[in-house]
Protein backbone atom coordinates (compact mmCIF):
# COMPACT_ATOMS: atom_id res chain seq x y z
CA UNK A 1 0.00 0.00 0.00
CA UNK A 2 1.36 3.42 -0.98
CA UNK A 3 0.27 6.58 0.73
CA UNK A 4 1.46 10.13 0.92
CA UNK A 5 1.11 13.80 0.12
CA UNK A 6 2.97 16.31 -2.03
CA UNK A 7 3.42 19.95 -0.99
CA UNK A 8 5.92 22.52 -2.29
CA UNK A 9 7.59 19.87 -4.39
CA UNK A 10 8.31 17.59 -1.42
CA UNK A 11 6.54 14.23 -1.64
CA UNK A 12 5.87 12.05 1.39
CA UNK A 13 5.44 8.38 0.59
CA UNK A 14 6.19 4.87 1.78
CA UNK A 15 9.78 3.68 1.81
CA UNK A 16 9.84 0.13 0.49
CA UNK A 17 13.04 -0.19 -1.57
CA UNK A 18 16.23 -1.42 0.07
CA UNK A 19 18.24 1.44 -1.43
CA UNK A 20 15.95 3.98 0.22
CA UNK A 21 16.22 2.13 3.52
CA UNK A 22 20.00 2.42 3.21
CA UNK A 23 19.50 6.17 2.87
CA UNK A 24 17.52 6.07 6.13
CA UNK A 25 20.54 4.42 7.78
CA UNK A 26 22.76 7.29 6.63
CA UNK A 27 20.29 9.93 7.77
CA UNK A 28 20.29 8.39 11.27
CA UNK A 29 24.07 8.67 11.36
CA UNK A 30 24.02 12.31 10.25
CA UNK A 31 21.10 13.41 12.43
CA UNK A 32 22.23 11.95 15.74
CA UNK A 33 25.95 11.23 15.38
CA UNK A 34 25.49 7.60 16.36
CA UNK A 35 27.81 4.72 15.54
CA UNK A 36 26.96 1.80 13.29
CA UNK A 37 25.97 -0.45 16.19
CA UNK A 38 23.32 2.07 17.29
CA UNK A 39 21.72 2.55 13.87
CA UNK A 40 18.45 0.76 13.16
CA UNK A 41 19.60 -1.27 10.12
CA UNK A 42 17.77 -1.70 6.84
CA UNK A 43 17.14 -5.36 7.67
CA UNK A 44 15.13 -4.38 10.76
CA UNK A 45 13.34 -1.60 8.87
CA UNK A 46 12.37 -4.04 6.12
CA UNK A 47 11.14 -6.66 8.58
CA UNK A 48 9.03 -4.09 10.46
CA UNK A 49 7.44 -2.76 7.28
CA UNK A 50 6.41 -6.26 6.23
CA UNK A 51 4.44 -6.79 9.47
CA UNK A 52 2.67 -3.42 9.69
CA UNK A 53 5.33 -0.92 10.70
CA UNK A 54 5.33 2.56 9.16
CA UNK A 55 8.35 3.90 7.30
CA UNK A 56 7.55 7.10 5.45
CA UNK A 57 10.03 9.31 3.64
CA UNK A 58 10.02 12.92 2.49
CA UNK A 59 11.56 13.17 -0.97
CA UNK A 60 12.79 16.12 -3.00
CA UNK A 61 12.85 14.34 -6.32
CA UNK A 62 14.81 11.17 -5.59
CA UNK A 63 16.61 12.65 -2.58
CA UNK A 64 15.53 11.53 0.90
CA UNK A 65 15.23 14.66 3.05
CA UNK A 66 13.30 13.26 6.01
CA UNK A 67 11.73 10.13 7.41
CA UNK A 68 9.53 8.79 10.19
CA UNK A 69 9.56 5.22 11.46
CA UNK A 70 7.20 3.43 13.84
CA UNK A 71 5.82 0.05 14.82
CA UNK A 72 2.96 -1.46 16.79
CA UNK A 73 3.35 -2.56 20.39
CA UNK A 74 1.60 -2.71 23.76
CA UNK A 75 1.60 -0.02 26.44
CA UNK A 76 -0.57 -0.18 29.56
CA UNK A 77 -2.65 -3.03 28.20
CA UNK A 78 -3.55 -1.37 24.92
CA UNK A 79 -2.24 -1.53 21.38
CA UNK A 80 -0.18 1.55 20.49
CA UNK A 81 1.82 2.67 17.51
CA UNK A 82 5.26 3.73 18.73
CA UNK A 83 6.75 6.43 16.49
CA UNK A 84 10.37 5.58 17.22
CA UNK A 85 12.32 7.91 14.93
CA UNK A 86 11.80 11.21 13.09
CA UNK A 87 14.55 13.07 11.25
CA UNK A 88 14.66 15.93 8.74
CA UNK A 89 17.64 17.15 6.71
CA UNK A 90 18.84 20.49 8.21
CA UNK A 91 18.43 22.20 4.82
CA UNK A 92 14.70 21.42 4.89
CA UNK A 93 13.77 22.20 8.50
CA UNK A 94 11.89 25.38 7.56
CA UNK A 95 9.35 23.49 5.43
CA UNK A 96 7.18 21.97 8.19
CA UNK A 97 8.32 18.48 7.15
CA UNK A 98 8.46 17.15 10.70
CA UNK A 99 4.80 17.97 11.18
CA UNK A 100 3.83 16.58 7.77
CA UNK A 101 5.64 13.30 8.42
CA UNK A 102 3.96 12.87 11.81
CA UNK A 103 0.56 13.79 10.37
CA UNK A 104 0.87 11.29 7.52
CA UNK A 105 1.97 8.62 9.98
CA UNK A 106 -1.02 9.38 12.20
CA UNK A 107 -3.38 9.15 9.23
CA UNK A 108 -1.91 5.75 8.40
CA UNK A 109 -2.46 4.59 12.00
CA UNK A 110 -6.03 5.89 12.01
CA UNK A 111 -6.66 4.07 8.75
CA UNK A 112 -5.31 0.81 10.16
CA UNK A 113 -7.79 1.07 13.03
CA UNK A 114 -5.68 -0.96 15.47
CA UNK A 115 -4.47 1.76 17.84
CA UNK A 116 -6.05 4.82 19.43
CA UNK A 117 -2.77 6.04 20.89
CA UNK A 118 0.61 6.84 19.37
CA UNK A 119 3.65 7.09 21.62
CA UNK A 120 7.25 8.19 21.33
CA UNK A 121 10.04 9.50 23.53
CA UNK A 122 12.23 12.60 23.45
CA UNK A 123 14.80 14.33 25.63
CA UNK A 124 12.86 16.77 27.87
CA UNK A 125 15.82 19.17 27.92
CA UNK A 126 15.59 19.76 24.15
CA UNK A 127 13.41 22.88 23.97
CA UNK A 128 12.82 22.80 20.20
CA UNK A 129 11.58 19.22 20.43
CA UNK A 130 9.44 20.09 23.44
CA UNK A 131 7.79 22.95 21.56
CA UNK A 132 7.23 20.79 18.48
CA UNK A 133 5.72 17.92 20.43
CA UNK A 134 3.51 19.81 22.87
CA UNK A 135 2.71 23.10 21.15
CA UNK A 136 2.49 21.96 17.52
CA UNK A 137 1.37 18.33 17.86
CA UNK A 138 -0.65 18.49 21.09
CA UNK A 139 0.89 15.52 22.91
CA UNK A 140 0.54 14.91 26.65
CA UNK A 141 2.78 12.94 29.01
CA UNK A 142 2.59 11.27 32.39
CA UNK A 143 5.73 9.13 32.04
CA UNK A 144 9.38 10.06 32.67
CA UNK A 145 12.02 7.42 31.87
CA UNK A 146 15.53 7.54 33.35
CA UNK A 147 18.46 6.64 31.08
CA UNK A 148 16.42 4.71 28.50
CA UNK A 149 19.52 3.92 26.42
CA UNK A 150 22.00 3.81 29.28
CA UNK A 151 24.12 6.64 30.61
CA UNK A 152 26.77 6.52 27.88
CA UNK A 153 24.87 6.11 24.61
CA UNK A 154 26.91 6.67 21.45
CA UNK A 155 25.73 10.11 20.28
CA UNK A 156 26.87 13.72 20.51
CA UNK A 157 23.37 14.43 21.87
CA UNK A 158 23.86 12.23 24.94
CA UNK A 159 26.41 14.02 27.12
CA UNK A 160 24.24 13.93 30.26
CA UNK A 161 22.49 10.59 30.00
CA UNK A 162 19.43 9.50 28.05
CA UNK A 163 16.40 10.51 30.12
CA UNK A 164 13.18 10.72 28.10
CA UNK A 165 9.59 11.84 28.37
CA UNK A 166 7.25 9.25 26.89
CA UNK A 167 4.43 11.16 25.23
CA UNK A 168 0.96 10.09 24.15
CA UNK A 169 -0.80 11.29 21.00
CA UNK A 170 -4.43 10.20 21.04
CA UNK A 171 -5.21 9.83 17.37
CA UNK A 172 -8.98 10.42 17.51
CA UNK A 173 -9.05 13.12 20.19
CA UNK A 174 -10.49 16.58 19.61
CA UNK A 175 -7.16 18.03 20.75
CA UNK A 176 -5.14 16.19 18.10
CA UNK A 177 -7.69 16.62 15.32
CA UNK A 178 -7.71 20.39 15.91
CA UNK A 179 -3.93 20.43 15.63
CA UNK A 180 -4.09 18.54 12.33
CA UNK A 181 -6.70 20.96 11.01
CA UNK A 182 -4.35 23.82 11.88
CA UNK A 183 -1.56 22.07 9.92
CA UNK A 184 0.94 22.74 12.67
CA UNK A 185 0.68 26.47 12.17
CA UNK A 186 -0.27 27.45 15.70
CA UNK A 187 0.76 26.80 19.25
CA UNK A 188 -1.54 24.53 21.21
CA UNK A 189 0.20 25.67 24.37
CA UNK A 190 -0.81 29.29 23.89
CA UNK A 191 -4.38 28.27 23.12
CA UNK A 192 -4.71 26.29 26.34
CA UNK A 193 -2.52 28.40 28.59
CA UNK A 194 -3.08 32.17 28.36
CA UNK A 195 -0.13 32.85 30.72
CA UNK A 196 -2.40 32.98 33.72
CA UNK A 197 -0.82 32.74 37.13
CA UNK A 198 1.24 29.60 37.49
CA UNK A 199 3.84 28.55 40.03
CA UNK A 200 7.25 27.39 38.85
CA UNK A 201 8.60 24.17 40.27
CA UNK A 202 11.93 24.80 38.50
CA UNK A 203 13.29 27.97 36.91
CA UNK A 204 16.34 29.23 35.06
CA UNK A 205 18.26 31.43 37.51
CA UNK A 206 20.13 34.62 36.55
CA UNK A 207 23.31 32.54 36.42
CA UNK A 208 21.68 30.08 34.04
CA UNK A 209 21.45 27.26 36.59
CA UNK A 210 18.30 25.43 37.72
CA UNK A 211 16.65 26.69 40.89
CA UNK A 212 13.66 25.20 42.73
CA UNK A 213 10.85 27.59 43.60
CA UNK A 214 7.31 26.37 44.33
CA UNK A 215 6.32 23.29 46.26
CA UNK A 216 3.82 20.84 44.83
CA UNK A 217 1.50 20.81 47.82
CA UNK A 218 -1.71 22.70 47.15
CA UNK A 219 -0.96 23.37 43.48
CA UNK A 220 -3.18 22.44 40.55
CA UNK A 221 -0.88 23.80 37.83
CA UNK A 222 2.89 24.03 37.73
CA UNK A 223 5.66 24.97 35.31
CA UNK A 224 9.12 23.52 34.75
CA UNK A 225 11.45 25.89 32.90
CA UNK A 226 14.41 24.70 30.80
CA UNK A 227 17.27 26.49 28.99
CA UNK A 228 16.84 27.62 25.40
CA UNK A 229 19.60 25.36 24.08
CA UNK A 230 20.91 22.57 26.31
CA UNK A 231 23.36 21.63 23.54
CA UNK A 232 25.16 24.95 23.94
CA UNK A 233 25.14 24.55 27.72
CA UNK A 234 26.75 21.12 27.32
CA UNK A 235 29.49 22.58 25.13
CA UNK A 236 30.28 25.53 27.39
CA UNK A 237 29.68 24.08 30.87
CA UNK A 238 29.11 20.33 31.11
CA UNK A 239 28.79 20.56 34.90
CA UNK A 240 25.88 23.00 34.52
CA UNK A 241 24.27 20.71 31.94
CA UNK A 242 24.45 17.82 34.39
CA UNK A 243 22.82 20.00 37.04
CA UNK A 244 20.00 20.63 34.58
CA UNK A 245 19.61 16.93 33.94
CA UNK A 246 19.38 16.19 37.64
CA UNK A 247 17.13 19.16 38.35
CA UNK A 248 14.59 18.42 35.63
CA UNK A 249 14.66 14.69 36.39
CA UNK A 250 13.80 15.31 40.04
CA UNK A 251 11.15 17.92 39.22
CA UNK A 252 9.36 15.76 36.66
CA UNK A 253 9.46 12.62 38.75
CA UNK A 254 8.13 14.45 41.81
CA UNK A 255 5.32 16.13 39.86
CA UNK A 256 4.24 13.04 37.93
CA UNK A 257 4.20 10.93 41.08
CA UNK A 258 1.95 13.56 42.68
CA UNK A 259 -0.63 13.18 39.91
CA UNK A 260 0.43 15.90 37.47
CA UNK A 261 0.80 15.40 33.73
CA UNK A 262 2.61 17.56 31.18
CA UNK A 263 0.04 19.19 28.89
CA UNK A 264 1.84 22.04 27.15
CA UNK A 265 5.04 23.94 26.44
CA UNK A 266 5.39 27.69 26.12
CA UNK A 267 8.28 29.91 25.12
CA UNK A 268 9.61 32.35 27.70
CA UNK A 269 11.92 35.37 27.53
CA UNK A 270 15.57 35.02 26.51
CA UNK A 271 14.68 31.99 24.44
CA UNK A 272 13.98 29.63 27.33
CA UNK A 273 10.76 27.68 27.61
CA UNK A 274 8.62 25.98 30.20
CA UNK A 275 6.46 22.90 30.44
CA UNK A 276 2.94 23.34 31.77
CA UNK A 277 1.83 20.57 34.13
CA UNK A 278 -1.69 20.05 35.44
CA UNK A 279 -3.04 17.83 38.18
CA UNK A 280 -5.36 15.71 36.07
CA UNK A 281 -5.65 12.31 34.42
CA UNK A 282 -4.26 11.55 30.98
CA UNK A 283 -7.39 9.70 29.86
CA UNK A 284 -9.35 12.95 29.60
CA UNK A 285 -7.24 13.75 26.54
CA UNK A 286 -8.38 10.69 24.59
Amino acid sequence: MTTGTTTSGIAIRDIAEIGEMRAVEEMQREAWGIDDLSIVPYTQLSAAVHVGGTLLGAFDGDRLVGFVYGFYGHFRNEVVHHSHMLAVDPEYRDKNLGFRLKADQLNRVRGDGFAKRMTWTFDPLRSLNAYFNFAKLGVVSDTYLVNVYGEDAASFMHRTGTDRLLVSWFVNSERVLSVLADAGGGSYATKTDPRSEIEYLLRVSESGLPVREATIRGQERLAIEIPADIGEVEKSDLKAAKLWRGGTRNAFLEALRAGFIATGFRREGEGSGSYVLERTGIDQYR
